[in-house]
């Protein structure tokens, strides 16, 4: 008897067709879309696989259709050919092997489910699916092995023979980096890599101060607190400035300048706050916190009441802006600590960047410590003619700045200052022969007088944005056969670190001119070579169509497609209409958070970063070029999501973006983010490890050691360990300086994209570590206004 319920048997088979159809419209699919963008990328000169790729997949789409079992065999051969293909083109990484094969893959897993097996081979599994399965088990193994393979690391070991100097009697970090010299070093030995890993909070403070309404898209915390006696002194965005019980973190004032916040600005940064203890002032303001803020004043506060002192400037403010044509309020801003030496309070000065021709001025200017009077200021124009600028007249506008963290030898009577460009950075047809001279320069100043001293130029007729941005770091070598010189380390965007003679400028490790690629945009030049040093953590060879990476091998396909389109020749390659890929890009290999050195064991620690950006000029007869730009090199999110640097007045816009796949991706391979260690005597890299996960960059937290992009700085002990906190992960790490190792971390409460200092308490005579985590706005990590302290058990 027949059920008259049962389906016939065309419609069984009807029915059980969708396990056919269902794969062969996927692999169909994508094997079209590999043949025309292989086909696109194999005419702009790039590899054959996709082309190649997308014939086997829509061979294996058609023989499904047709019910053939040779359409798994044909699938086999592709699994193998990729595993191949991809082997020898990008070796043994796991990061880079998963999405060449990832779809491919799970296409070939479905393949072998019995429903399609069964339909395609009535004889039994085995002869049909049996090579496709060892083919897929043969991926599996690969991607296994490699899982566990750490190409990029660079194991080794520093040096480490030097005997720890005394601590001194102070348990001070009095200045920016500790001191001005510069070091970011910590001269006590409590915390070694023995029992790091018993550090625990101490104590959690909140500024209060978050991102408001009226701001501008940026709003950063790249501060680093200072301490002096049993007080922690810092700024906040809004450049309120908090005194903090060293030992308990119990507020004891905070200072508001209620600054006048403006959508000109380009973003709200404090970077640190100074100090100075001036004898002879009288008990009020004996003690001084001195703060350059956003809206372009200097402003000394008393560090035992938090109120102004009366007696320096007007009421104890000075304005920053007089004196230059200022455009409008917000062009102008201080956001770094001002150097404190010999009495006098040094600041420079951000201008915003790329949104015009005619801009503010990026005069450096001395001003009294006492009474607020100016001393001397030095406008790169005018170099010579450092007595301060008489009433009436103005400084020359658009002149290279200065808005980083300076250093200083007070024995040498010099300030080290860290130069930018004068406006503006992608296009320099029409630049003065003063731009020419002092931009992406370390300049060294007379302390006395202001007069330049010696000037060394990082990158020549700067067309990157390449601006010297960290705080130089002064530091005694012994070379050989020199013995003990007076040197000066200075970090840059290139990768470069420069090891300069602070006396003379000149270099202590060899610096060559090497020729780099020509064909400015019209009107424009370039320099036949650049400066590359011997110490160097520049990417150890150019990116190539087989560094482009992706979640997928569709978007890594349309990232080599991008890539082929781009015009890239290696380092230096100038903006173009094209475009132009800049790797590393304006991100910097190492930004304002510089270099750590131990002055002892002559090392350095630090921590690059190599994230490529894409720059395109736009004729700026274009009618579509909109008035405002991006928030600037540090932005992670490119110009895209805010129009263009307009370079009003320039005849290019810029378009400035990363280097991203179309589902918001880096089109580079990981890692992009790394901690190295350098021997300072030689410059050689002893050691160099991936740093930080995803975690905090995907809606799972997944561990993934990918090494991210990190922005602030590190700071080292006496003790031997290394603290970071910059990574966009946010944790804070201590390492071993000797080799890398990651020995302890902790979970912050938001981004610390700043840099960690330590001190001795009084009280306790315990060493502290502190960051401050409140995120930072173009990079996109959690915001929050957290102090955090940390110590070792009591």
């Amino acid at each position: 008897m027949i059920d008259s319920h049962s389906p016939s048997p065309p419609a069984v088979e009807r029915r059980g067709g969708a396990w056919l159809v269902v794969p062969a419209l996927l692999i169909g699919g994508l094997g079209v879309f590999m043949l025309a963008g292989g086909a696109w990328l194999a005419w702009l000169g790039g590899s054959l696989y996709y082309l190649l790729a997308g014939a086997l997949m829509v061979a294996s789409a058609v023989l499904l259709l047709r019910r053939r079992a040779a359409a798994l065999h044909v699938f086999a051969v592709l699994v193998v050919g990729t595993i191949v293909w991809a082997i020898s083109e990008i070796g043994f990484d796991w990061w880079q092997l998963v999405p060449r094969g990832d779809l491919i893959f799970l296409l070939g897993a479905l393949l072998l489910l019995p429903p399609v097996v069964r339909r395609l081979s009535p004889r039994g599994w085995r002869p049909a699916a049996a090579p496709l399965a060892v083919a897929l088990v043969a991926a599996a193994l690969v991607a296994l092995v490699t899982a566990f393979h750490r190409d990029h690391d660079r194991p080794g070991r520093l040096d480490m023979a030097a005997t720890a100097a005394p601590a001194p009697a102070s348990g001070d970090w009095a200045a920016y980096a500790g001191t001005w010299a510069g070091q970011k070093y910590a001269p006590w030995s409590q915390i070694t890599p023995g029992n790091v890993d018993k550090l625990a909070l101490a104590w959690h403070v909140h500024t209060g101060d978050r991102k408001r309404p009226s701001d501008p898209g940026e709003t950063t915390y790249e501060v680093t607190p200072i301490k002096v006696g049993d007080t922690v002194f810092l700024c906040t965005p809004h450049d309120l400035v908090l005194a903090l019980d060293a030992e308990t973190g119990q507020r004891r004032w905070t200072f508001d300048p209620r600054i006048e916040v403006t959508q000109h600005m380009q973003h709200l940064t404090c970077r640190g706050v100074s100090y100075l203890a001036t004898p002879g002032a009288g008990s009020d303001c004996a003690r001084r916190v001195f703060v350059a803020t956003n809206d372009a004043r200097l402003i000394a506060i008393d560090a035992a009441s938090g109120r102004r002192c009366a007696g320096f400037g007007r009421g104890g403010d000075v304005d920053l802006r007089r004196g230059m044509e200022v455009g409008p309020h917000g062009w102008y801003q201080g956001t770094s600590a001002p150097l404190v030496a010999r009495g006098l309070v040094i600041v420079g000065g951000a201008v915003y960047d790329n949104i015009a021709t005619h801009v503010p001025a990026g005069v450096i200017r001395a001003y009294d410590a006492r009474d607020g009077h100016l001393v001397w200021n030095f406008d790169p124009a005018r170099p010579d003619a450092t007595a301060p600028l008489p009433a009436g007249q103005r400084y020359t506008p658009s002149t290279p700045n200065m808005w980083s963290t300076a250093a200083a030898d007070e024995a040498l009577g010099l300030a080290y200052f860290p130069m930018g460009m004068g406006a503006v950075d992608q296009w320099g047809g029409h630049r003065p022969a003063w731009t020419e001279r002092f931009a992406t320069t370390v300049l060294a100043l007379d302390l006395a007088t202001g007069r330049p001293r010696w000037a060394f130029q990082t990158v020549h007729h700067d067309l990157w944005d390449m601006d010297v941005p960290a705080q130089p770091a002064l530091v005694d070598l012994d070379l050989p056969g020199r013995g003990r010189v007076p040197a000066l380390v200075q970090s840059t965007k290139t990768g470069n670190i420069f090891v300069l003679d602070r006396r003379t400028g000149r270099p202590l490790l060899p610096v060559t001119e090497r020729r780099v690629p020509g064909g400015a945009a019209p009107g424009d030049r370039t320099a036949p070579t650049q400066p590359f040093s011997a110490a160097s953590l520049m990417a150890e060879r150019p990116i190539a169509e087989r560094d482009m990476w992706g979640g997928t091998m569709l978007d890594q396909l349309a990232c080599r497609i991008k890539f082929r389109r781009l015009r890239y020749e290696g380092p230096f390659t100038p903006p173009s209409l094209q475009g132009t890929l800049v790797f590393p890009g304006n991100f910097g290999v190492m930004d304002w958070g510089g270099l750590a050195i131990d002055p002892v064991r002559q090392i350095a620690f630090a921590h690059p970063n190599y994230m490529a950006f894409v720059d395109r000029l736009v004729p700026r007869r274009d009618s579509n070029i909109p008035g405002v730009g991006p928030s600037g090199g540090s932005d992670m999110h490119g110009s895209s999501e805010h129009g263009y640097n307009p370079n009003k007045g320039a005849p290019f816009a810029v378009e400035l973006n990363p280097f991203l796949s179309v589902l918001g991706l880096p089109c580079q391979a990981p890692p992009w983010g790394y901690v190295a260690g350098l021997d300072l005597r030689t410059g050689k890299v002893a050691w160099r490890h991936a740093n930080g996960t995803i975690r905090d960059e995907t809606p799972l937290p997944l561990p993934f050691k990918m090494g991210v992009p990190s922005l602030g700085g590190p700071m080292t002990t006496a003790g031997g360990v290394a603290f970071l906190s910059s990574a966009i992960d946010d944790y804070i790490r201590a390492y071993d300086v000797r080799d890398g190792r990651v020995l302890w971390r902790a979970r912050l409460p938001a981004g610390g994209q700043a840099t960690p200092m330590s001190y001795i308490s009084p009280r306790s005579g315990r060493q502290f570590v502190v960051v401050v985590a409140g995120g930072h706005g173009s990079l996109g990590t959690r915001l929050g206004d957290s102090v955090l302290a940390y110590a070792l058990p009591k």
